[in-house]
């Protein structure tokens, strides 16, 4: 892959070009865009950018992060606080997602979609209301080990940090989850998963490429 330097708006502005002149896989009204990184990469950054760029050029967006998604603490924690293959499979509750924010926006789907379900900080049910995304209108859902779940994404973005990077910018607290980002580089591959990687060891001076098939 060939990476060359952008800035923050431009690489906002050519993703947000990209997304207004894609369809849907599915051939169904809306479009399902994700923004894969690990924390330290800051994909909910990228995310909001990409979802407020869009509504400028009229379409109606719909932001999620996975954050709003985490499983309870007692599943989350039920091998230990700090155990990353749990990190890597359980943290995030994945058949919630599916159910509440990718079914609804399949074809002949009704386009209600839970923004988020439970929060971390209280362990509790959000208890949000649903929300409606009109027929034409875009899903921007960011957060980390999104790819090789079998998402229905019509464009994929990856934060990459090296090895090195994501180590030095991951605090010291949350350093026990850097074998399950090894893991997701093992059996996923994200940079050649995605069909736009996005250098950020440097935020000052990301670099971004495309896919064979991106």
């Amino acid at each position: 892959m060939r990476f060359e330097a952008i800035t923050w708006e431009r690489l906002t502005d050519a993703l947000a070009e990209r997304v207004m002149d894609l369809k849907a896989a599915d051939g169904g009204p809306w479009l399902r865009v994700g923004i894969d990184g690990a924390p330290a990469a800051r994909p909910e950054e990228l995310g909001r950018r990409v979802a407020e760029t869009l509504r400028l050029r009229g379409r109606s967006v719909l932001a999620v992060s996975t954050e709003g998604f985490l499983r309870p603490a007692s599943l989350r924690y039920e091998f230990g606080r700090e155990d990353p293959d749990t990190y890597y499979d359980g943290w995030f509750d994945t058949g919630a997602l599916w159910r509440e924010v990718f079914g609804p926006l399949e074809p002949g789907g009704t386009g209600r979609v839970l923004p988020d379900l439970w929060d971390p900080a209280t362990d509790r049910a959000t208890r949000s209301p649903y929300q409606l995304l009109p027929e034409s209108g875009v899903l921007v859902l960011y957060g980390p080990m999104l790819l090789g779940r079998w998402f229905p994404f019509d464009l994929t973005v990856h934060l990459r940090l090296s090895a090195p990077a994501l180590r030095r910018r991951t605090e010291e607290s949350a350093r026990w989850t850097l074998p399950a980002f090894e893991r997701y580089e093992r059996e996923v591959g994200p940079g050649e998963a995605a069909d736009v990687v996005v250098r950020v060891d440097d935020f000052r001076h990301p670099a971004w490429g495309t896919t064979a098939g991106g």
